[in-house]
């Protein structure tokens, strides 16, 4: 029998129920009640920081490379939202709304009320034996190892390559994960780069494809597309983009992660000839106690021919970035951070306080996760 047929049925008993009795099956009433009740979840997130920048801090805001955690010198919250879960063997659905910084500079070439719907989609599997699942709606990036909640990430700020790639998506996917659980594979179809609603002039879907691999527990290798663009079709440039990652548990206290983008997008419409940019990551998180933990991080990211983050130096965008954070969980539900970060360009591209332009951005953060 169909689930879905069932709890139809069950409310259509709780409604007799509640015309014809005087509360002799107030019981009965409970049971299936419950039975009703128990897929639906609901769960929240509330995310302040405060962050000073020593190099630039031109109308309190980060440079805009950075999307998450993007204001300085005064208290903000980056991430809060409130969210509704149904959850059956055979069915799942979430939609949740949110506020906050993050939420007003990713999503701000959306209209109206979708710069404020962080996710909204419903799932269904198609085959139990198989157990592939349809999805369609709003749903997180398939590209890359961090995501927009923060205490999801080893790092209190996002590292380059999530900043400047796609933190969601719209769409249609198809989600394949083998019996033994070792293999996921999603194929995707897409309104574009980051977008819920298509951009203007455009009339190309975009594509993805990802593919995890986990051996054991201690390992997992995850790759991941994107073959579309973002541009109207009367000047379409074509984008293609590869995402590589793996997460390496070397002890119970010690863990490694290590990531590898790589993107070309077209010179000119119908050009063979491509700009490229590139970059890579390396995370390194110590654990000393259940409630602690510290995470060193090293990137690299190349943007020369400045086809994500514009840049005033004739060198492009050419950053080596460092950062070291500390985190403190203080209960089940409140989480503590901070975090150092310093970002070396080639050339002069950061402001300071005083317009001069330098090589280097360091700032300190900190942060307060709460969630429930």
């Amino acid at each position: 029998m169909n689930p879905e047929i069932d709890r139809v049925k069950n409310i259509v008993v709780i409604i007799v129920i509640l015309l014809t009795s005087k509360g002799i099956y107030a019981q009965e009433i409970v049971t299936i009640t419950n039975d009703l009740i128990s897929p639906f979840k609901i769960s929240g997130y509330v995310e302040a920081y405060g962050s000073t920048a020593f190099s630039d801090s031109f109308n309190n805001r980060k440079p805009s490379l950075f999307v998450s955690h993007n204001r300085n010198d005064e208290p903000a919250i980056n991430l809060a939202f409130l969210k509704t879960k149904y959850d059956t063997e055979d069915f799942k659905a979430n939609f949740s709304l949110a506020v906050g910084t993050y939420m007003r500079a990713s999503y701000a070439a959306e209209p109206g009320l979708l710069k404020n719907l962080y996710e909204a989609n419903v799932a269904l599997k198609i085959s139990k034996e198989n157990n592939i699942w349809f999805e369609t709606g709003i749903f997180s990036s398939h590209l890359g190892f961090e995501s927009a909640k923060g205490d999801d990430n080893w790092t209190l700020t996002r590292s380059l390559t999530a900043e400047n790639s796609p933190y969601y998506e719209s769409g249609a996917k198809i989600n394949h994960t083998s019996k033994n659980g070792k293999w996921f594979i999603s194929a995707l179809i897409l309104s574009g780069w980051q977008r819920i609603k298509p951009l203007d002039g455009n009339t190309l879907p975009s594509f993805g494809t990802q593919v995890t691999y986990s051996p054991s527990s201690r390992i997992t290798l995850n790759s991941s597309t994107f073959i579309g663009t973002n541009t109207p079709d009367r000047r379409r440039l074509m984008r293609y983009f590869h995402d590589f990652y793996g997460i390496f548990k070397l002890n119970n206290k010690l863990a490694a992660t290590i990531g590898f983008d790589i993107g070309m997008e077209q010179k000119s419409k119908g050009s063979s000839t491509f700009n490229t940019w590139f970059n890579s990551t390396a995370i390194i998180r110590y654990t000393p106690t259940i409630n602690t933990a510290i995470a060193v991080r090293g990137e690299y990211y190349d943007d020369r021919d400045s086809i994500l983050l514009p840049s005033t130096s004739p060198s492009g965008f050419r950053t080596w970035a460092f950062s070291a954070n500390f985190d403190w969980r203080i209960t089940k539900n409140f989480l503590w951070r901070v975090e150092a970060r310093s970002l070396i360009n080639r050339g002069n591209i950061f402001t300071r306080q005083d317009s001069t332009i330098t090589d280097n951005n360091t700032f300190i953060t900190t942060a307060l996760a709460m969630s429930f």
